[in-house]
Order: structure tokens, then C-alpha cells, then sequence
């Protein structure tokens, strides 16, 4: 099959205007009788859900949680990107388009990130439009502030929480149309598999949490909105149940797999503080607007931070990217702060950590000036560390926070299933190889408040109705492997609980697959990979349950899900042989320590193909650009 991204010819700068004009439209009377499954109910998912239900479609929304409001999306803090101008700096669609290339590494589609540059504007008069309570200047202007690979202020933000608030203003779209009887929520249950008739998504498997039942949610087109899969590294910034089941099970039904290893680790997290900690806390890149980053100069230098004169301070990233300084994007500075503490510069327990100073900026603005920009993150980070930040620099460490990687889908978000189309972090989107701060929430609502619900009319239009009776065989086949599944974990009668395992695998990945890979680790984790997923399969203990509620089973069906998705990481990361963005491959480096990419070789989307009981295949969709010239990524 050949990868078809289906871009529109011409100019970029007007391709989405000629798409969206292009595509054919369904009477209203029409929508009424289709039906849309919309997979997670994040930002994504629940903007889809309003749009679409809007327009007249009968949607059904599916997720895990108890309530949408519990979304992962709820927790992102420090903004959203949009290209407006406001702080008068010299913004426009057109530097936003081209600093969402540069971000990536130049590994992203040119037309996309165009489309996400033009479309962020627009975002912002919808979020406003809903009620969500941006920051604003003394004026009532909205403010905006900077986020890295930036030199300019686009990011609009509510304090800390601004993922919460944009997720709000979706919900309350959304429960606009459950009231309107458009849209019918369905809480609790756990997506596990892709019904998949004649070539087309029809529907999915799920199983109710609980009552245990598996039920079968039959539409003519199948949303995926599911988020990223950083929880395959056991620690990563990520809710404790997110993961990958939705988007893998895509993909063992025939929907290839772009880019697994472009993960991005987040450099201003708390570190981890014990062996059986289950997550990560998040500190906000906005934090880096006001905040200093420093080591000791001297290795090994135990003296309190207050205590270590200026000039015996190295502002590291201050002093290799003079230009970007504490702004350069995420790659970057997760790397240099890992470098130097595997020198033994670092500080805290372990020598795991940097100092972020907010003390010059206290000292320029005032204590309350910077409690109203940042005080929930600092009450955040006194509550968990037991330090106040005003007082004492935090410390900080990179962890995994977000996946550049996922199905691959085509300019109008559809998978290599017909049917089937991605959304938010759960496709491997506009980001490159690095994702810019502030842009996933830009991505996540631009996907589905302007993207699908233009695309998935445009979809419908030409194939009509695709529903199936549940007693469909597809179906019934669908519940029959789902139920050998479920039992085969059952019976497994061994002696480790799953998170023994997770934290194995989890290990495993960030030591071979995080920050910087290398060939010969990369082929090694491979070996190690398979024989703890014998271990896993062979040894694995589900406790009797008396009840329904059995969270142990659906840690063990997601964490099988993650010993596949690991595997393919691994073969990804090993098969490109080049430096780009998050992926840094030790062989190819420059020699000041950058990243080194093969344009010739490897300026392509690599997407792999799921093939049962055999090694997976790689195929390529060669990236061109018209518009940006690839050339070195410099910071400094």
C-alpha cells in the first residue's frame, strides 16, 4: 500500500482554504442518521465531539474516566501558542509556521504546519468565545508570554492551568449537545479493540469497568483522540492510567505507526524521589520566562545554592545558546542538563538535578507580581518537595512528558484503516522530532474543533453508512478474541503483580530509548525486551476478584499493549541513523555535542506496518519543502 498524505497541490499558504473548500458536504437532515464514535474525551476528543454534534451528527463519546473533566489534557499548564501578535514583537502566521518547522527538526509535513499556524488564532477567539478566563493586561488585552524555540511572546495562558481550563470551555461545548440529546456520553469503559469490516473501522470493543462486560459500539466512523503513550517509561509526567491500548490495537487492526521513537523528554520536572514512586510532577516551561538555570561550577559543590556566589555559577544554557538562553526548545535543554549531571555537576540527592531561580526575578518584579503569574506551580512544588521556591531555587530534572509519535494519518487526519481517524497526541501530528512548548493544546484543538469535523463530513459524503449490528461476525469476532485475551491473563498463575514488570520495562526504555540512544544499546534492549515480556507472560499474578472492579486486569492488558509498542520504539530508533529533535543517536552528533541529521536519507515520516507472528515493515513518506529551506537547527 503507498502512503498517500492526499497535501493539496499549489501554494502552501492557501492549501487548508482549498481543501476545506473541496470537500464535498451532507444535508443536515443526513447527518442525523450517522453515527460517530469519538475514542477520549480530552481536549481532542471533546472538541470533536461539540463540532461535530453541532453540525447535526448523533456522536457517542467513550472514555475511561468516571467523569471527562478527568482527562489527561487537564493537567497541561503553561499555555497555548497562537500567532496574534498582541505583545507587538513581530509575530505572524508565517513565524509561527516556520519556528513549528525548525522545531520539529525538519521532520514534520511543511502543509501541516501551516495549517496549525493559521488555523491558532482562530482558537483563541473560540476559547474566549466559551468563557475561558485567559490572562490579561492591566488593559483587558489578552497577555501573552514565551515559551522555548520562541523569540517572540505568542503563548496565551490561565496561570498554571491553562490545560483546564481550555478543557473546561470543550466540556461545557460538549454538554451543550448531550442536553441537546446529540451527544451521549459513556463513562468507564476501556477501549481493547478495532472492529474492522471490508477494510473500514466500523466500531470497537470495550469492556465496562464496572460491571466487566464487553460491549460492542458499532458507528459509521471511529475517532481516536486517545492521547500519548510517555507511560510506556513507567515515570513520565503522564496520568497513572494513560496509555496505549487505543491507538496499538489500532494499529495490530492495519493502522500504521509513524514515528514511534520521537518522544520528548520535558526538562523542568520534580525529580523522582523513591524507587516505588509511581509518576512525575511537571514544573512549567513558562517557568523558564522568569527562572534561571544553573550548576555549581565546581564538580561536587554541596553548599547551599544561596550560599554559591554568581561567579561561581555556570547559566549553562545562557552561556552555549546565548541567543535562547534559558528558551531553547525542550531537546536541547533536557540533553545539556543531563550532560552535565552525568559529569557529576549536578545537585541534590543523587547529583539528579539543576537548579530554576526565580530569585532574579523576584528581586526585578516583586514577590506578587510573580505569584500571579506562576503561584499555583510554586504552591505545586512547596507542597510536594516541602522547599518554598520563592526562597530557594527548585530543582529540577527532564523527564517523559510527551509522543511526537503515533498513527499515521494523512492531511485530513485518516489513518492507513478508511474510517478511522486520529486526533490530538494520539497521531504523530505537526511536531517533527520536538514539539514546540504550548503547541499541543494548539494541535489537540485545532484537530478537533476546525480539522475533523471538515474532513470527516468531507469522508462521509463519499462513503455513506457504515454501522453494524452487533451480532455482525465481525463483531462477534471482535468479542471473542477480546474474551481468549482477557482469559489467557487470568490463568497465567504466577508470582509478580504487573507493576513489577512496568517498572522493568520502564527502566529498560528510558536507559536505552530516552534522551540519547545508541546502536549497540538499542539492539541489546531489544533481547532484554523479549525475554522480560516471556517473563511478564509467563509470571504474571492477577489477584481473584470478588467484585467487577479489577484494576489490576486493565494495568495488565495496557502494559501487553506497551511491550509492543516498546519493541516497535526500539526498531524505530535503531533504524533511523540520524540525530533530529528528541532523537539523539551518540554516532551522529556534530562535534560542539548537536544533533546531526541525514537529510538525504532520512527527510521521510517513517510508518510501520503491523504484520502478525512476523517483524514489523517500514515504510516512508518522503517530506518536501517548499517554503522553508532545511538547514542547521541553531539556538545559539
Amino acid at each position: 500500500m503507498l502512503l498517500d498524505p492526499r497535501l493539496p497541490d499549489g501554494p502552501v499558504a492557501t492549501a487548508w482554504q482549498r481543501c476545506r473548500e473541496s470537500l464535498p458536504l451532507i444535508s443536515p437532515n443526513r447527518k442525523q442518521r450517522l453515527r460517530i464514535l469519538v475514542v477520549g474525551s480530552g481536549l481532542a476528543g471533546a472538541s470533536a465531539a461539540a463540532s461535530l454534534a453541532e453540525q447535526g451528527y448523533h456522536v457517542q463519546v467513550l472514555t475511561y474516566h468516571d467523569s471527562p473533566r478527568r482527562a489527561h489534557s487537564v493537567a497541561a499548564q503553561g499555555g497555548i501558542n497562537a500567532a496574534r501578535n498582541y505583545a507587538n514583537d513581530g509575530d505572524s502566521v508565517e513565524r509561527l509556521f516556520r519556528d513549528t518547522v525548525k522545531g520539529g527538526d525538519f521532520r514534520a509535513r511543511e502543509a501541516g504546519c501551516h495549517r496549525l499556524a493559521e488555523i491558532s488564532g482562530a482558537i483563541i477567539d473560540q476559547c474566549v468565545a466559551q468563557g475561558v478566563p485567559f490572562a490579561r493586561e492591566y488593559g483587558g488585552t489578552l497577555a501573552n508570554r514565551s515559551f522555548g524555540g520562541a523569540l517572540v511572546s505568542r503563548t496565551f495562558y490561565a496561570r498554571g492551568q491553562t490545560g483546564q481550563q481550555l478543557l473546561y470551555g470543550a466540556y461545557q461545548a460538549m454538554l451543550r449537545q448531550v442536553a441537546a440529546g446529540r451527544v451521549e456520553l459513556l463513562c468507564r469503559r476501556d477501549m481493547l479493540d478495532l472492529i474492522v469490516e471490508d477494510g473500514r473501522a466500523r466500531g470497537v470493543v470495550c469492556r465496562h469497568q464496572l460491571t466487566g462486560a464487553l460491549e460492542v459500539l458499532s458507528a459509521d466512523a471511529v475517532l481516536l483522540a486517545t492521547g500519548g503513550y510517555s507511560n510506556v517509561f513507567y515515570l513520565s509526567t503522564n496520568a497513572l492510567k494513560s496509555n496505549a491500548t487505543a491507538i496499538w490495537q489500532a494499529h495490530r487492526r492495519g493502522a500504521w505507526f509513524a514515528n514511534p521513537c520521537f518522544t520528548q523528554i520535558h526538562p523542568t520536572c520534580i525529580p523522582s524521589g523513591d524507587a516505588h514512586q509511581s509518576k512525575l510532577t511537571l514544573m512549567s516551561e513558562s517557568l523558564r520566562n522568569d527562572g534561571r538555570i544553573w550548576l555549581p561550577l565546581r564538580p561536587g559543590d554541596d553548599r547551599p545554592p544561596a550560599a554559591i556566589p554568581e561567579a561561581e555559577r555556570d547559566y549553562f544554557l545562557e552561556r552555549q545558546y546565548p541567543r535562547y538562553g534559558n528558551l531553547v526548545p525542550r531537546d536541547l535543554a533536557s540533553r545539556r542538563a543531563r550532560e552535565l549531571c552525568l559529569q557529576g555537576r549536578g545537585v541534590g540527592p543523587g547529583g539528579r538535578s539543576v537548579y530554576l531561580d526565580l530569585a532574579g526575578a523576584i528581586a526585578r518584579d516583586g514577590t506578587e507580581v510573580i505569584d500571579a503569574r506562576y503561584g499555583n506551580l510554586l504552591e505545586m512544588y512547596e507542597r510536594i518537595t516541602g522547599d518554598d521556591p520563592r526562597a530557594t531555587p527548585m530543582r529540577i530534572y527532564p523527564a517523559p512528558h510527551y509522543t511526537m509519535g503515533g498513527l499515521w494519518v494523512d492531511y485530513h487526519l485518516m489513518s492507513t484503516v478508511p474510517g478511522l481517524f486520529v486526533l490530538g497526541e494520539a497521531n504523530f501530528s505537526e511536531h517533527g522530532a520536538n514539539r514546540l512548548g504550548a503547541s499541543a493544546l494548539m494541535q489537540a484543538l485545532a484537530d478537533g474543533y476546525f480539522i475533523a469535523p471538515a474532513t470527516v463530513t468531507g469522508w462521509l459524503a463519499g462513503a455513506g453508512a457504515g454501522a453494524l449490528a452487533e451480532d455482525h461476525p465481525a463483531c462477534r469476532g471482535a468479542v471473542a478474541a477480546v474474551e481468549a485475551h482477557i482469559g489467557a491473563l487470568r490463568s497465567t498463575g504466577g508470582t509478580q503483580p504487573v507493576d513489577v514488570f512496568h517498572r522493568r520495562l520502564g527502566h529498560l526504555m528510558i536507559d536505552a530509548c530516552g534522551i540519547s540512544r545508541r546502536a549497540d544499546r538499542l539492539t541489546a534492549a531489544l533481547a532484554e525486551l523479549e525475554a522480560l515480556r516471556q517473563d511478564f507472560l509467563g509470571d504474571l499474578r492477577l489477584p481473584d476478584q470478588d467484585g467487577v472492579l479489577d484494576g489490576e486486569l486493565e494495568k495488565a492488558l495496557r502494559l501487553e499493549d506497551f511491550f509492543g509498542l516498546a519493541d516497535l520504539m526500539l526498531r524505530d530508533a535503531l533504524a533511523r541513523e540520524e540525530s533530529c529533535g528528541a532523537h539523539f543517536r551518540e554516532e551522529h552528533q556534530t562535534s560542539d555535542g548537536e544533533a546531526l541529521r541525514d537529510d538525504e536519507r532520512f527527510a521521510h515520516i517513517a510508518a510501520w506496518e503491523h504484520r502478525p507472528g512476523a517483524t514489523p515493515l517500514r515504510h516512508s513518506e518522503p517530506l518536501t519543502y517548499r517554503s522553508v529551506v532545511p538547514g542547521p537547527r541553531s539556538y545559539g
